[in-house]
């Protein structure tokens, strides 16, 4: 807890003397707001304009985008980021640019650190193991390996009872 605590006041010095380094130079603290914000490991739906015939994303690592029926389209978020997203149509013509944020769940993650190791979980209400991009590597994979046992195991049926 206090090396969380300690690190939080390192970053909000930074953010501060950052702030005012920017201001300064007559430039904002803050980027614009991103056409679409999406939460890490969760959808979003996204009407589309009418004849679009192509779907660009600048990085595939932030964000995956599927067309659905009747012009819908679902953004998934991969990775923390920015990435931009242009719809074509036919001809190449530009019907849609936008731009798409990914960031992390605000609600119901308790992120524990061990020393530097970072593991994080959720708690809706009891916790749970909960991987997430920049979690420390042993937490990260074991709970991958776990997932992946439990799954193949439901796959697979459950053994019979004897």
């Amino acid at each position: 807890m206090a090396y969380s605590l300690a690190r939080r006041a390192e970053v909000l010095g930074f953010a501060r003397a950052l702030a005012c380094v920017l201001a300064g130079l007559g430039l904002p603290m803050t980027a614009s707001a991103a056409d679409i914000d999406v939460i890490l490991d969760q959808a979003k739906l996204v009407q589309l304009p009418e004849k679009i015939a192509t779907i660009v994303l600048g990085n595939p690592l932030i964000a995956d985008a599927t067309v659905q029926a009747r012009g819908l389209m679902v953004i998934t978020g991969k990775g923390y980021g920015r990435s931009n997203l242009i719809a074509l149509d036919r001809t190449g013509a530009v019907l849609l640019e936008k731009t798409v944020e990914v960031h992390a769940p605000r609600a119901g993650i308790v992120v524990v650190y061990r020393g530097a190791a970072r593991e994080s979980w959720s708690c809706t209400p009891y916790c749970d193991r909960r991987i997430t991009l920049g979690d420390d590597d042993k937490f990260f994979e074991s709970t991958i390996a776990q997932t992946a046992t439990r799954s193949g195991q439901a796959q697979a049926g459950a053994p019979a009872i004897k």
